[in-house]
């Protein structure tokens, strides 16, 4: 088992591919890897080796359990099977009788058939996941398991498989210390065991966890530095002159010694003039060390292939056979929507209102058969009827595209075919099609009033049920194709208005250009549409014959909107449905099969100078842990006797730094803090009683000015619940005890005033730059009171203190995508709370996630961040040894809430280390062992239930605990002359301040978004162009009813897609930064309403730039009338009605907790608005008891504004179906409209806009979806 170090960016994840078979091919790479002597080409390496990736993809709707049990069936036993076979041959020849447990252990795990049951148990106990085994996994709105549990699941999810080899990707971050161990323990196992090989790169490995491995390789820049066994890895070093220090683990030694600014302080000879040893000299002097020169020897003589057993290598591409892949697979999908059986209940809730709404609009007591107009209305309906379904699954496109991830992680594994992924969706989609068109035909079919011939019914039926199919296959294709939401939704919008322009009803077969009758042939909605005409209009209530007329009604009705009038063409359409639907899907799978994941573009900044200085570059920074050290011996005098910490502001500055803002230190103490939430229905459902679950119970403590205390515990001991308690963070629950803020009681109004909160997820606007979101928080969390020069200068000093001042101009970008590292948004979280400058900090897991390196820098700053008297509290996980021990003191909790230790740590961790000591049964630390794993180690519930104590119980009845007591009294009593917290307002700066300050960020956030702004531009001139050349110069000729109908035509499909596509892209962008608005607010930065006015007005001059392009191409290419007025009014509307949808995409996304669910629910206003937009059936053949909705309906005032604005005021005549008349009054009578309206009507549209942009402002004002 090899261990694999390096800085970040030193090659270390494409090392770890390269070795796995995973390189992207697109990449050049010399040299050849071999398992036992065989190349790559001779087995499968997909699934000899597992590459285990540090991004964990799941499927949040699936628990622990079944996510493994799934992935251990797909995998099937593998060799473990043939390895059982020769293990019993051997045995009977050698005579040899196995212990009996064991034997029945590893049969039944062999055994093929088995379900593969043992196996997930036996990886979950390994794990330690068995607590959590049956909840769900969840995702960030989806309450589940932790980060750390799932970085176990990840690894788990390997481990059930039967790979030999396992490549293992930063498995440790967000996970304590003992975890680590235990994982890397039990891999160790497994490797030793079952003969496997394992290399593990880790970022900030414990001594003790690095001593369970066999090999080191250390990267540095590319180089391979180090590799061979660990034994030797110091004799190394100590030949090139560098010495580890004691209590220095050797993993971090390791890899600083390679780096520029920490080199120097490990160079061992002081005789010698010190000079920077780079990364390639290291790896030259290696080939000729001795372990460098016996794996040159190793290397040379080639692996003898006939040793190498059959069974090691797989060369099966799949672990078991095509069958029981596909049942896997389609036993996990059903699994699944039975998971989303809410998203299915609530789409067929919305098509029985929409089916509703529809028998209620073409009331068969309303609809005549008496001329061509009124078959019109009856193609409206069929054609509604149409989009309805086709509409209706809208919504698989983002959950398809959600889904990706995980499927690409799947498919790279080996774990299944495309196919065996693509087609349980699809089958099991077919019965819910019947479902759904079901409830849509059997509503509305005999209300309307179709044809009552039953077997019209069913082709009717049938028809939908195919059109459902095709548009299910072509959205899942969509999305497969597009691989990034943005970019799905783009082109499924796209698609949609092609499909809709060319289904024969907006624009007439008669009247499309001859340039664009292949779109018309290719188009799957005119096969459908084309059927369900047909299918109505051949049947006999359209038989009669008109007066004057020699055709049958329904002939003519077909004939006046350019339909196909032969009976055979419902069968064409009916096989043109079924080939769209098989062709789709077939797409579908074969974008699974050929297409990778959308890239990633990572630009990793180095923050070294590059030049070989021979004093090693600059001095500044040379030992990272310097200021620990000083700042230790500084503070051990100072904040361990008990006594409190004061002193006047000016002694508070910076270590060697120039200016600081003047701040009042403040403490913080708590006493009998109790923290309980409801029980959890899964709890309950397994019989327990209790009404509440207590999280926190009754924990005491003090934070002071000055001193840094770690807290810590096991994951779910309740350190972030104690904090998130603390620094009021917490949404819901019911906190109990006593917290006070230098003896008064702490109100969170002005305790976000001088409290700041360092989030474990550092969660920033991706495009604004490092020094930007420095500017932006100061600028709202400081005092007004001081000049914009001052606080430019604080920013500086700030940056100066954390580093970051080579990244000011980066953009922070998205988290493990674009922009900065990990490391990087660690420091970024710690300055933007840094600039508000508070008194009392937060942080959660500042070094989680960081290799030691990082973890030190970071350390770094927060002890320079409590030098200048500030009162800082972080929770931690896995500290190594120095970063352990540059904490002055300990908060220890143990599972269920409790404290175990509130106290000093002590020169070298001396207090803790004799305070547990002293407990009877407690083991004696280890020399050199990390007193922070020895701590977890020696406290967990298994070693309480071993010695029969409980450490909560001895810490309460101990003199440390009464001492803790009667500091928290001491400090909860106000010092004499001091004065409680006040601040004339709730925020620092003023609403117009907060507005410009919001707005400021926007614009800059808006205009580095290209994927949104530039595509929305892109789309709505790219559908522009696209629509001109459909209606090309329809709009000027207009001498029959139809023509007039074409053209409206074209303004329908504009104001309902544009529209759309506007609201569906904007949810994603409001929902990214609706997480940092979270943060932000809760920090005190600003109200909910000027960060909801700043959205709302940022909108407005990208949407005008849209409507302004859209509006002079479609104007001049489909020919309307070239006049100041009518143009204007034209771009009026068409803003409006894009404005509108925006808002109403941004007001959807502020009521709904993730974008799910508001795509879902603003679908059913589409389909409500639709009907009602006075195209499908003018407004005054609708009902009168709908009338009134047409009115409360946008599009339908945008359609109003367009046409009467085009058209309403044309004296010249025109042939309807009724004789000649005037446009005007055909307009008129037709559709109601009026011109002399239009002073109303463009009150009315932007009226819309206001009442949606202020919805949106009051939901975020009131609704909170973040549940803490």
């Amino acid at each position: 088992m090899t261990l694999l170090l390096g800085p970040p960016s030193s090659g270390k994840t494409t090392l770890l591919l390269a070795l796995a078979a995973k390189l992207d091919p697109k990449l050049k790479f010399s040299g050849k890897v071999t398992y036992n002597g065989h190349e790559m080409n001779e087995f499968v390496p997909q699934r000899t080796a597992a590459y285990v990736n540090q991004n964990d993809h799941h499927v949040a709707e699936l628990t622990v359990r079944e996510t493994l049990a799934f992935s251990a069936r797909v995998q099937g036993v593998g060799t473990h099977y043939d390895l059982l076979a020769e293990l019993s041959r051997r045995e009977k020849e050698a005579n040899i009788r196995p212990d009996p447990d064991i034997d029945v252990y590893m049969k039944a795990v062999a055994t093929e058939g088995q379900k593969a049951n043992l196996i997930t148990d036996y990886v979950l106990r390994i794990l330690g996941l068995e607590t959590c085994a049956d909840t769900i996994i969840g995702n960030e709105m989806l309450r589940g398991i932790s980060g750390g549990q799932k970085k176990r699941l990840t690894t788990g999810e390997m481990l059930v498989g039967p790979t030999k080899a396992l490549f293992m990707d930063e498995i440790s971050t967000g996970l304590d210390s003992s975890t680590t161990f235990q994982i890397v323990n039990s891999v160790k196992q497994c490797v030793h065991i079952l003969k496997g090989t394992a290399v593990i790169s880790l970022l900030q490995p414990t001594p003790e966890t690095y001593n369970l491995f066999d090999d080191i390789i250390l990267l540095s820049d590319s180089h391979i530095v180090y590799q061979g066994p660990r034994e030797h890895v110091l004799e190394f070093f100590k030949s090139m002159g560098f010495k580890c220090p004691e209590r220095k683990g050797v993993a971090d030694f390791l890899q600083e010694v390679t780096s520029r600014k920490d080199q120097e302080q490990y160079w061992a000879d002081k005789d010698q003039p010190y000079r920077f040893v780079t990364s390639k000299e290291f790896s030259e002097a290696h080939r000729s060390f001795h372990v460098g020169r016996s794996l040159v020897e190793e290397l040379a003589t080639e692996f003898d292939k006939s040793k190498s057993h059959p069974a090691a290598l797989t060369t099966k591409k799949y672990g078991v056979g095509k069958w029981e892949l596909f049942k896997a697979c389609l036993s996990r999908e059903y699994l699944l929507i039975k998971r989303h059986s809410f998203v299915y209940t609530f789409k067929l809730s919305q098509l029985s209102v929409a089916a509703f709404v529809a028998m209620t609009v073409f009331l068969q007591t309303e609809m005549h058969r008496d001329s061509v107009i009124d078959g019109g209305i009856y193609v409206g309906a069929l054609f509604y009827g149409l989009v309805v379904i086709m509409f209706n699954g809208m919504p698989e496109l983002s959950m398809a595209v959600s889904r990706l991830p995980v499927f690409y992680k799947e498919r790279d594994n080996l774990f299944f075919p495309s196919w065996a992924y693509a087609l349980p969706a699809w089958l099991l989609k077919i019965l819910m099609s019947f479902v759904e068109v079901g409830v849509w035909v059997f509503l509305t079919y005999y209300v309307i009033g179709f044809d009552p011939y039953v077997g019209r019914f069913f082709r009717q039926y049938l028809v939908l049920v195919l059109v459902k199919q095709m548009a299910s296959a072509l959205y899942r294709f969509v999305a497969a194709l597009g691989r990034e939401s943005t970019v799905a939704l783009t082109l499924g919008s796209g698609t949609n208005a092609t499909l809709l322009a060319m289904s024969g009803f907006v624009l007439s077969k008669d009247n499309i250009k001859k340039w664009w009758l292949w779109g018309f042939w290719m188009s799957p909605t005119m096969y459908g549409q084309n059927a369900m005409v047909n299918n109505e209009f051949l049947g006999k209530r359209w038989r009669h014959i008109l007066p004057n007329s020699t055709e049958p009604l329904g002939i003519e009705v077909l004939r006046s909107r350019g339909f196909f009038t032969q009976s055979y063409w419902y069968w064409i359409g009916v096989g043109a449905l079924i080939g769209y639907t098989l062709l789709f899907n077939f797409g579908y799978i074969l974008a699974l099969m050929y297409l990778s994941p959308p890239g990633k573009h990572r630009a990793v900044l180095s923050e070294e100078p590059q030049s070989n200085e021979q004093n090693g570059g600059s001095k500044k920074g040379t030992n990272v842990l310097r200021h620990i050290k000083y700042s230790l011996s500084q503070h051990s005098n100072k904040g361990r006797k008990g006594k409190r910490v004061s002193g006047s502001t000016s002694s508070h500055t910076l270590p060697a730094s120039g200016m600081v803002l003047p701040f009042q230190p403040h403490s913080i103490t708590f006493d009998e803090v109790t923290y309980a939430v409801d029980m959890p229905q899964e709890m309950r459902d397994q019989g327990v009683v209790k009404d509440k679950l207590v999280l926190l119970k009754g924990v005491s403590g003090a934070f002071r000015p000055g001193v840094l205390t770690a807290l810590m515990g096991v994951t779910g001991a309740g350190k972030t619940t104690l904090m998130d308690v603390l620094a009021g963070r917490k949404t819901g629950g019911y906190v109990g005890g006593n917290i006070k803020i230098s003896g008064y009681r702490k109100k969170q109004e002005t305790f976000a005033r001088i409290s700041g909160y360092c989030e474990q997820n550092d969660i920033h606007s991706p495009h604004v730059t490092v020094y930007e979101s420095l500017l932006y928080s100061s600028w709202l969390r400081l005092s007004p009171d001081i000049n914009v020069e001052t606080r430019k200068m604080f920013i500086e000093e700030v940056m100066e203190l954390v580093e970051l001042k080579p990244l000011r101009h980066v953009l922070v970008g998205f988290p493990g995508v674009t922009g900065l590292s990990t490391e990087q948004r660690k420091r970024l979280t710690i300055a933007v709370e840094l600039v508000a400058n508070p008194s009392i900090i937060f942080m959660d897991e500042p070094t989680s996630g960081l290799d030691a390196r990082a973890a030190a820098i970071v350390m770094r700053i927060v002890r320079n961040t409590v030098d200048t008297g500030r009162t800082v509290v972080c929770t931690i996980h896995q500290p190594s040894m120095d970063i352990f021990e540059s904490f002055d003191e300990l908060f220890l909790m143990k599972q269920g809430g409790q404290e175990i230790y509130v106290g000093p740590l002590g020169h070298h961790s001396s207090h803790l280390i004799s305070y547990f000591e002293g407990i009877q049964g407690v083991s004696e630390i280890k020399a050199g062992y990390n007193p922070a794993t020895w701590v977890l180690e020696v406290t967990n519930s298994s070693k309480e239930m071993e010695l029969g104590i409980d450490f909560a119980e001895v810490f309460k009845n101990s003199e440390l605990c009464r001492r803790n007591k009667e500091l928290v009294k001491e400090l909860s009593t106000p010092a004499p002359g001091s004065k409680d917290l006040y601040f004339p307002s709730q925020y620092s700066t003023s609403f117009f301040m907060q507005c410009m300050a919001c707005l400021w960020k926007q614009h800059r956030s808006y205009w580095r978004n290209t994927r949104y702004t530039a595509l929305s531009f892109i789309y709505s001139t790219t559908l522009a162009v696209l629509l001109g050349s459909m209606f090309w110069n329809l709009g000027s000729k207009i001498e029959k009813q139809q023509d007039l109908l074409n053209a409206l035509g074209s303004m329908y499909v504009a104001v309902l897609l544009i529209g759309i596509k506007n609201a569906y892209s904007v949810q994603p962008v409001v929902a990214a930064e609706r997480i940092v608005f979270y943060r932000e607010r809760a920090a005190g930065m600003y109200s909910a309403l000027p960060y909801a006015f700043a959205q709302v007005l940022i909108e407005i001059p990208y949407v005008l730039v849209q409507a302004v392009v859209y509006s002079l191409i479609v104007y001049a290419m489909i020919g309307f009338e070239w006049t100041v007025a009518k143009f204007f009014w034209f771009l009026f509307f068409m803003y409006f009605n894009f404005l509108c949808f925006t808002y109403y995409g941004m007001m959807s996304m502020a009521v709904t907790p993730n974008q799910h669910i508001s795509s879902i629910v603003s679908t059913g206003f589409y389909s409500a608005w639709n009907i009602f937009s006075g195209f499908i059936i003018p407004r005054p053949r609708i009902p009168v008891w709908w009338r009134w909705y047409s009115w409360a309906n946008p599009i339908a005032w945008s359609m109003y504004g367009l046409v009467a604005s085009q058209y309403g005021d044309i004296k010249e005549n025109i042939e309807s179906t009724d004789g000649t008349t005037t446009v005007e009054d055909f307009v008129r009578s037709y559709f109601g409209y009026k011109h002399d309206f239009l002073g109303v009507v463009a009150t009315v549209i932007a009226a819309f806009a206001v009442v949606f942009a202020l919805v949106f402002a009051i939901s975020m004002k009131m609704f909170n979806f973040q549940r803490r």
